[in-house]
């Protein structure tokens, strides 16, 4: 996660995440990426159950009712450890999980112990009279996922009418005084359509906006093709960085970030650098270092609905072991196995031009899922890094 307002935009200072000793559970949540312990975020995918088809769903959800789901006493057992282990924050996630009838009393529980109870969905469920239980329960944060405007959102979705119900469900949540924000995937489909997003950020009022570069999981696998070339990736980012400017410019409240994938960070430093901002420059790769980059199997983790665990919510053809049988925190930090050690100390083990990269440390070698998925090994290069030759120091 590469906070873009935070970094080219100068929002935050290297000191302000120092002030807070760097510990996870100290840190406010936009300072939470800096933590030095790395206690893991956790995405409970609590649910399969979706009421959309979405094109590049990495869980594959139907709307359909699934087996082996974990019960309201087991999801209870797996806050109690998770909670006591250290972890900052519970995003529910799923499929959709306002289709899960114990959502609410489980994130009320996952606050009640001391969580930042925090939601991903479609944003279509979400009523007047919800939202106003969400706030009951103490929701930090509410992320709907919108592809585009109202055509392009309503294809990906496959939902006429789903992205009008998404911006209902953003509004209502913003009534009830829920901090909300937008998760936005990039794929050649909609990259034309980032222009439009900051400007519904200007209209709707929303304070916080993720682009996801595109994982190749679950349906996703099949837009592989669709993703961007690594022109366009630049092109897409140097995008970004002007209209998080601009509208920073207007707002400074404002929050844009991308995700999975940290070539935007050394993008950013070099960016600087070349624009004569030394000093900004500096505090970024101070920030970028904190950052420690990609943190599958450390700083982030995914439990499914019945129970796997996974590195992370995209790597889900590999469990550790299943929250039914044994603790996460235990399957966490059970280094026999063999991946799980690897992805422990990744840059031991990644090839070819990351293994020589300049930027490892604060990269920490990018999205392995997606160099699995486009080549059959686990530790090649990244295919979505962006950086060249040159850029990357050979």
């Amino acid at each position: 996660m590469i906070g873009i307002s935070k970094l080219y935009c100068g929002g935050v200072h290297a000191s302000d995440a120092l002030r807070y000793g760097r510990m996870s559970q100290k840190l406010p949540s936009h300072l939470l990426q800096f933590s030095e312990d790395k206690k893991p975020v956790i995405v409970w995918n609590m649910t399969k159950t979706c009421n959309l088809n979405c094109v590049h769903c990495y869980s594959q959800s139907k709307n359909l009712q699934y087996n082996n789901e974990l019960t309201l006493e087991e999801g209870k057992a797996f806050i109690d450890d998770v909670s006591s282990f250290g972890s900052p924050v519970m995003l529910f996630s799923g499929g959709e999980p306002l289709m899960h009838p114990h959502f609410l009393d489980l994130a009320f529980y996952a606050k009640s112990k001391g969580m930042r109870a925090v939601i991903s969905t479609n944003g279509t469920l979400i009523t007047r009279e919800l939202a106003q239980e969400l706030k009951k329960v103490g929701l930090s944060y509410v992320g709907i996922s919108l592809d585009g405007l109202s055509a392009v959102h309503d294809r990906f979705r496959g939902k006429k009418g789903a992205f009008t119900e998404a911006i209902n469900g953003i509004n209502y949540a913003k009534e009830a005084g829920i901090k909300v924000g937008l998760r936005f995937t990039i794929n050649k489909r909609n990259a034309q359509e980032i222009p439009g997003i900051f400007k519904l950020l200007e209209e709707e009022n929303i304070p916080r906006v993720c682009f996801y570069h595109l994982v190749y999981a679950g349906r996703g696998t099949k837009l592989m093709e669709e993703d961007l070339t690594h022109e366009e990736a630049r092109q897409t980012v140097d995008m970004i960085l002007e209209l998080t400017k601009e509208i920073y410019s207007k707002d400074n409240t404002k929050e844009v970030l991308t995700v999975d994938n940290h070539a935007d960070g050394p993008y950013i430093y070099m960016k600087l650098l070349k624009e004569g901002q030394t000093e900004s420059a500096e505090n970024v790769m101070q920030l970028l270092k904190m950052n420690g980059g990609n943190s599958s199997g450390v700083g982030i983790g995914s439990v499914s609905w019945d129970g796997e665990v996974y590195a992370d919510q995209f790597w889900r053809h590999y469990s550790f072991g299943n929250v039914k049988e044994r603790k996460f925190s235990e399957i966490w930090t059970d280094t026999s196995n063999p991946l799980m050690k690897q992805l422990k100390h990744k840059q031991e083990y990644v090839k070819g031009r990351c293994a020589k990269c300049k930027w490892l440390d604060i990269c920490n070698g990018n999205f392995r899922v997606r160099s699995e998925a486009s080549s059959g090994d686990l530790w090649s290069p990244d295919p979505a890094c962006y950086l060249t030759d040159e850029e990357i120091g050979l």
